[in-house]
């Protein structure tokens, strides 16, 4: 349908309903503003559709951040029925993929441009990043120690090797696995290329940045990745399960779904938990590593903010629907105060943090949510989302150009200085806009606005130099640093 944006209504409430006869009855309520649904992508209400065909959907959320996915949207929150389905595409390949925040005592000025470069050579030193990455510190580990990392998660993790900083702050250490699931190995999938990947960073559009924060004008840093190969092979493996268990009914391999009375159903749910505790794991070790890099350079120390993950089903409790499985496809969880799944935890009272990455070359946003989360099935976007795809990035942008346009800004990209094209600023969405909209429909409020100083970003070989950052190869620093830095 090309004209599906005409049958999109306001509501007060600080969102459009979207009533078509394909829709039926199941609400579909976009947190967009006027702009953001006037460039969505016409291709986008098909994958809407696709969501609301789930068996047991109770509502799907659109958030401001959305363009077109793997099945349904990404930026799409799905709630089915707690006997309901479990859909596959609105958890998607990087299972539990999600975000790390830290913060320190050092003020940004700090960063000098030397500075700047120096970070991210040493944060290479330590961190392999792109497709093929792998870990520097957990790469040799055996089949079945590794079973023991994906099963018990932080918990076993510190236990066994130890942590050089406060996870206290982390949305969670462990996400239960039956002890009798037996892991997907093999298949076309191969999960097993996990093993050798737990503290690298991978491609796309996961990241390590040194950042300043607005309010506090101190150094803060970020970072975002997920479950790697291990959970794109099982989420591979469990797709194929899917199609052939119901062939006449899952058309299309990216709509795949569970219901309780499948064989597979448990399974997929323990697979969605191992690889959730493997991005935990992934995010921990590489947290580490860039807090020592962090501590050679600026002398002084990082502390945790928040750890959480995106990209899972989860079985939550809504005043509405009750208990009910909440699918987030680039999405985040926001419970505020008061919600029953902080209860016991430091953010019963406030909520927790929410970590909302822009481009490398645009404001991220730490925030916190606010009661009127309620109406997103207390959930807000992940990201400012794509308005290029990765493609047309390659087509459009000029390497050359927009290498000047982060050198005059004073941002430091990897070690190079070469901005991978699909990454660049101008194929993201104003990170402003997005947030814009989650403020002014009550889901959240600012707490911290950061802006990017040095960046890192694993690079594919289309369109870039190099596949990934070039570990601790310091190229002529002054392609790099700019003789006039603005803020």
């Amino acid at each position: 349908m090309t004209n599906w944006k005409n049958f999109t209504s306001w509501n007060t409430d600080g969102y459009f309903d979207l009533k078509t006869e394909e829709i039926g009855d199941v609400p579909v309520r976009l947190f967009l503003t006027a702009g953001l649904l006037h460039d969505a992508e016409p291709a986008l209400y098909s994958q809407i559709v696709n969501a609301t065909r789930f068996p047991g959907v109770k509502m799907v959320v659109i958030t401001p951040d959305t363009h077109y996915g793997y099945g349904v949207p990404v930026g799409c929150v799905l709630v089915t029925a707690d006997d309901g389905a479990i859909a596959m595409g609105p958890v998607g390949y990087d299972i539990g993929c999600g975000m790390m925040s830290a913060r320190s005592n050092v003020p940004f000025e700090a960063a000098t441009p030397e500075k700047r470069l120096a970070f991210n050579v040493e944060v290479s030193k330590r961190v392999e990043m792109g497709a093929g990455g792998r870990s520097t510190k957990l790469s040799k580990v055996s089949e079945k120690e590794f079973e023991n990392l994906i099963r018990g998660g932080a918990e076993y993790y510190v236990k066994r090797y130890g942590a050089s900083f406060d996870r206290s702050q982390a949305e969670r250490h462990c996400i239960p696995v039956d002890d009798s699931w037996p892991v997907p190995w093999g298949g076309r999938g191969r999960p097993e290329r996990g093993r050798e990947q737990l503290g690298s960073l991978g491609g796309g559009n996961h990241f390590i940045e040194l950042q300043r924060a607005e309010e506090t004008g101190t150094l803060f840093l970020q970072v975002h990745t997920g479950s790697r190969g291990f959970g794109h092979g099982m989420a591979t493996n469990y797709f194929d399960l899917a199609r052939a268990e119901k062939p006449d009914l899952v058309t299309q391999l990216d709509l795949g779904y569970f219901t309780p009375e499948s064989q597979h159903y448990q399974d997929y749910l323990n697979a969605v938990a191992a690889g959730g505790n493997f991005a935990i794991l992934n995010r921990l070790v590489i947290f580490e590593q860039v807090a020592e890099a962090f501590r050679e350079v600026f002398k002084s120390e990082l502390s945790l903010i928040y750890e959480i993950s995106h990209n899972l089903v989860q079985r939550e409790w809504h005043p509405e629907f009750g208990n009910v499985w909440v699918h987030r496809k680039g999405a985040t969880r926001a419970f505020p105060a008061g919600h029953p799944g902080l209860c016991g935890t430091p953010w019963e009272k406030s909520g927790h943090p929410v970590l909302i990455p822009g481009s490398n070359k645009d404001w991220s946003f730490i925030l916190r949510p606010a009661a009127g989360a309620v109406k997103s099935c207390y959930s807000v976007n992940h990201g400012a989302g794509r308005r290029l795809s990765r493609n047309d990035a390659f087509r459009q942008l000029s390497q050359e150009a927009i290498n000047e346009d982060y050198r005059q800004a004073g941002i430091i990209v990897n070690t190079d200085g070469q901005v991978p094209l699909d990454e660049a600023a101008p194929a993201y969405k104003p990170s402003s806009e997005v947030i814009g909209a989650v403020v002014a429909a009550g889901l959240a409020t600012v707490e911290f606005s950061l802006w990017p100083l040095a960046s890192l970003k694993g690079t594919d070989d289309k369109g870039t130099k190099s596949r990934k950052a070039k570990n601790g190869r310091k190229q002529d620093s002054g392609s790099l640093l700019s003789p006039g830095e603005h803020y």
